[in-house]
């Protein structure tokens, strides 16, 4: 019951403020009766699938992305836009260079695409390996996130 009632206030939070960091979560939260340590705050934001985003007053803040039937969201897209810098395919592979800090944001984004070529993704820092099942398929993915990108 309190990691419901925690998830959402960190929801509303994020919604209402633009929150860079880990500490700065933990923060608001104790401000609104949650007493949480980092690490419960890191794992509450990966449990939540939220996203660091370009903001408007800070360099960057958490956000969430919901999802549109049919497509993905606006938000989605921004986000891939924002953090990918070149698509490359190799064999079966494709590799998304990312701006410093967003490669597990590019591979989220891939993931939540749930394109059935792709067998799954790792990423790094500032790259995304996303694995498909035959080089044909990796071609295909490449085709269409490059769309996404130019969108």
């Amino acid at each position: 019951m309190m990691r419901s009632a925690r998830h959402a206030k960190i929801l509303e939070i994020i919604k209402e403020k633009e929150i860079e960091t880990q500490e700065e979560l933990c923060a608001e939260l104790a401000a609104c009766n949650f007493s949480v340590t980092q690490a419960t705050a890191s794992r509450d934001i990966k449990e939540l699938h939220l996203f660091k985003v370009k903001g408007s007053k800070r360099r960057f803040r958490y956000a969430t992305i919901t999802e549109k039937e049919g497509g993905i969201s606006d938000k989605l897209r921004s986000l891939f836009q924002d953090c990918v810098e070149e698509i490359r395919v190799a064999g079966n592979l494709i590799i998304l260079k990312t701006i410093n800090g967003n490669g597990g944001s590019a591979g989220n984004v891939v993931d939540r695409l749930d394109y059935h070529e792709v067998v799954g993704t790792v990423a790094g820092v500032d790259t995304t390996l996303v694995i498909c099942d035959t080089p044909a398929g990796a071609q295909a993915v490449s085709d269409k996130l490059s769309v996404l990108l130019k969108l």
